[in-house]
């Protein structure tokens, strides 16, 4: 049997210095990749870090190929931005799905309902979060409560600057 070793990530949507845990996300990727035979990455590409995350996977795919590691884009809802652009992002992303949960919930919760459903997919869940408020602290408790590994790249984020 394929075993699919998932991760998800989420952070703050401005994060400061975000360039700085470029080399930690890719950290937390080649190990996944080296210990499983494929992983894939969600990303709700809400932010910043979404973005940092994203550009990470696609530069360790380029070096490893793309027959270990996946990257899915999740969204609460089909967004106008992936309407207007789906070739481009049909060619970036390796899956891009639409949450069945969270198109059945009002607008203003449906990223919190996504958030919850990625996390109940994975096997690891990485965070940014600084502030204790906001939906990726949310999520971060969310995943806490599941009793999910975590990795919060923020925690001792004060030392590094």
């Amino acid at each position: 049997m394929f075993y699919i070793y998932t991760i998800s990530f989420f952070g703050h949507r401005e994060i400061d210095y975000f360039f700085r845990y470029e080399s930690k996300v890719e950290e937390i990727i080649y190990k996944a990749v080296k210990d499983n035979p494929y992983v894939d990455i969600l990303v709700g590409r809400d932010g910043d870090f979404d973005t940092l995350v994203s550009s990470v996977t696609q530069r360790i795919r380029r070096d490893i190929g793309k027959a270990r590691i996946g990257l899915t884009w999740v969204m609460p809802y089909e967004k106008a931005e992936y309407t207007k652009n789906a070739k481009e992002f049909d060619k970036y992303y390796d899956n891009i799905e639409v949450c069945p949960d969270s198109v059945k919930v009002h607008p203003k919760s449906a990223i919190q309902v996504r958030n919850r459903y990625m996390v109940d997919r994975s096997d690891l869940v990485v965070f940014f979060v600084e502030r204790n408020k906001g939906g990726a602290y949310q999520t971060m408790k969310y995943a806490e409560k599941q009793g999910k590994e975590i990795i919060n790249l923020a925690e001792g984020a004060e030392d590094d600057r």
